[in-house]
């Protein structure tokens, strides 16, 4: 496989990733939805991100050479929490009615304290760890020599959703007042999300 197909590759999965709606992408939707902070916030997010893809890219190997059994353990078990988080939100598809209420009133919020709050949403969470260190740390090891290109791809997939998705935020204010458009978002995370467990269990 060349090089920009490893890249490709690299950006399609990091984004498939980095789709779930946890508390650091509802952090970074909320602010887009305010109109409050939101390159910084987004910078904050996506520069986060990009530091422990290139650990995960660059390390994990020299890490699965020195404990062979790390890499099918963090495989397996990631693909375990993949399935369970997959099964969450095929759940929460079929039975949210959660919806996105905004005031839309402009906000003042010190910028210090929002920063704050994207960092610790960033790093200390662990889902963020497994799915940049661990899970593609684990899918660039298929990739030998080429580890550089899938990173940069992944990177780049965090770049665009970050900036996506705080700067196209005030777009998507009507669809998520609507409890339906979030049970479609769900039912699409599922499916991402046993895709991925599935080219975890399988792949050579």
């Amino acid at each position: 496989m060349n090089d920009a197909a490893v890249f490709l590759t690299g950006l399609g999965i990091g984004l498939s990733l980095i789709l779930a709606i946890g508390a650091q992408n509802a952090f970074v939707l909320r602010q887009g939805l305010r109109g409050s902070h939101v390159l910084p916030v987004v910078l904050t997010c996506a520069l986060s991100d990009a530091v422990l893809i290139v650990i995960g890219v660059t390390s994990f190997a020299q890490i699965a050479r020195l404990l062979p059994m790390i890499e099918p353990l963090m495989r397996y078990g990631g693909a375990a929490f993949l399935i369970w988080y997959g099964a969450r939100s095929a759940r929460a598809a079929l039975t949210s009615t959660e919806a996105l209420w905004i005031d839309g009133r402009a906000t003042h919020e010190p910028l210090r304290p929002v920063l704050l709050t994207a960092l610790a949403l960033t790093w200390l969470n662990p889902h963020v760890y497994l799915d940049t260190v661990v899970l593609l740390g684990t899918i660039s090891t298929q990739y030998p020599g080429q580890q550089w290109a899938f990173g940069a791809g992944a990177v780049t997939g965090s770049l665009l959703f970050f900036f996506t998705l705080g700067f196209g935020a005030s777009l998507l204010r009507p669809v998520f007042a609507q409890p339906r458009a979030w049970r479609i978002l769900e039912a699409g995370i599922a499916l991402v999300m046993w895709a991925i467990a599935l080219k975890l269990i399988f792949m050579s």
